[in-house]
């Protein structure tokens, strides 16, 4: 789209002149303009309930006082010397201590995320909802006990330029896609969802050939109906990549971001860096360094450069995820973890892509010396609150004797997340990423994210038969 690089590139010389003229009135100012455009569709039992296409100019200043900050957001480039007023007068209003930001190179850079397919902007609208209404067909025609289906589908770019009163000057662009597939399936009272999600930055043909997948989704609701519910008891649990992914970014990454430590004393004394949380085998990392994830990026909305943090080291804690003010704050380095979703939010400290390294046990070894237990595969929906967790698996088998035996339904995984490191007994050697994560935080809701992991084993898991289906 050829108006998106012109405004950016005429407002370089404006933020410039506009930092020039403010900057000595704070400790710290940033202006980031934004343009987006995006498609939005969505189909509720095969009817189009969502059909847009949208674009969006728009920015955010963010002024820092005496450690106090001033914040506005704005759609009309005309206004920004009001906001720009706006913020600094906000940020001396409220600051009455120091500004504490973490270093970082200061740095004048243009980046453009690489896509190794087509962007979804040369594919026409009707094209991807004829996509959606192929998948939403695939849905419905599994069995004739399919209730409801859903299928969505959202694209969105965006390209951003940041300028600080340091010096940074960043550009920066990137095209997000993602599709997420329900089926609920009723045989009288019984009602039982299967859910597919996946995401991408790097291709549209990602979301193409999903039928599979979609079947997949459609066909674990039906044959849910007809399982019997698991008997609630405490088990040992082997659990899939997918499950993995899930669990280390929902129940340990968000306790890993500094700010939900920094403003909770009694979380800041159970992170204590240097605390043993599982065994020597456990190594977890978060980063937008390693490319082609959909939490993947150059620099975050600081102009922080990314970076992969190790946050477990040999089931040690060693590093947590920082903005520049947090890491300012408990004197330790930037990470490249301050996100916002679009302009109309400050940046927050947030995961990127979350993982936990591989390990040595082959899978088919993590049942071995299983009297009774069950084996968790994919997910519906789960729930966190502070160190407690709950997930409910997509589908899953009782482990009888070392062997899967029978599917069972409506199985809920619940623990402590810090007791559930320690109870982790073996680590598979499989890994795989899964780029579905839309992470919410703060009111920005649906932040691409990455997670990935091995299958693992747990013991003493609380397993009980009630779905949970808030995502």
């Amino acid at each position: 789209m050829p108006s998106m690089p012109s405004i950016l590139t005429d407002a370089r010389s404006i933020l410039t002149d506009l930092i020039a003229r403010y900057a000595s009135r704070v400790d710290y100012l940033a202006i980031r303009l934004e343009e987006a455009e995006g498609t939005d569709i969505l189909l509720r039992g095969g009817k189009v309930e969502t059909l847009s296409e949208g674009l969006s100019i728009g920015g955010q200043v963010r002024a820092c006082y005496k450690g106090g900050w001033g914040f506005a957001s704005f759609n009309k480039i005309t206004s920004l010397t009001e906001r720009i007023e706006e913020a600094i007068a906000a940020a001396r209003l409220v600051g009455d201590e120091e500004t504490l930001l973490a270093p970082i190179p200061i740095l004048q850079e243009t980046y453009t995320l690489p896509l190794t397919g087509t962007d979804p902007r040369h594919v026409p609208l009707t094209r991807k909802k004829e996509l959606c209404s192929h998948y939403a067909e695939i849905l419905r025609s599994i069995d004739d006990r399919i209730a409801t289906t859903s299928v969505r589908y959202g694209d969105s770019v965006q390209k951003i330029l940041l300028a600080t009163s340091e010096g940074t000057l960043i550009e920066q662009s990137w095209v997000d896609m993602e599709m997420r597939f329900a089926a609920t399936a009723r045989n009288g009272e019984t009602v039982q969802t299967g859910r597919e999600t996946t995401g991408s930055r790097k291709a549209y043909e990602d979301l193409e050939h999903l039928d599979e997948q979609v079947r997949s989704a459609a066909q674990r609701a039906v044959d849910a109906l007809a399982l019997p519910p698991v008997k609630g008891n405490t088990y040992t649990v082997v659990i899939d990549p997918i499950l993995t992914g899930l669990f280390v970014h929902e129940a340990f990454g968000h306790l890993s971001e500094a700010d939900m430590t920094y403003e909770n004393p009694d979380l800041m004394e159970v992170m204590t860096l240097g605390r043993r949380f599982g065994s020597p085998d456990l190594q977890i990392f978060d980063g937008a360094a390693p490319e082609g994830h959909r939490g993947s990026y150059a620099y975050d909305d600081e102009g922080t450069p990314a970076t992969t943090t190790q946050l477990i080291k040999d089931g040690v804690l060693v590093g947590r995820l920082h903005s520049r003010e947090t890491a300012g704050k408990l004197g330790e380095a930037a990470t490249g973890n301050a996100r916002c979703l679009n302009y109309h939010f400050p940046p927050i400290v947030r995961m990127t892509n979350t993982w936990i390294e591989p390990g040595t046990t082959p899978v088919d070894r993590l049942f071995d010396g299983i009297k009774e237990g069950v084996y968790a595969r994919n997910w519906i929906g789960g729930m966190t609150n502070g160190e407690m967790f709950t997930f409910t698996a997509g589908e899953a088998w009782m482990i009888r004797n070392g062997q899967m035996a029978e599917p069972v339904r409506d199985v809920t995984l619940s623990g402590n997340v810090f007791t559930t490191l320690g109870d982790i007994e073996a680590i598979g050697d499989d890994f795989f990423w899964d780029e579905s994560g839309g992470c919410g935080k703060g009111g920005q809701s649906g932040l691409p994210v990455g997670c990935g992991g091995p299958s693992l084993r747990i013991r003493n898991v609380v397993v009980g038969g009630e779905a949970v289906e808030e995502e």
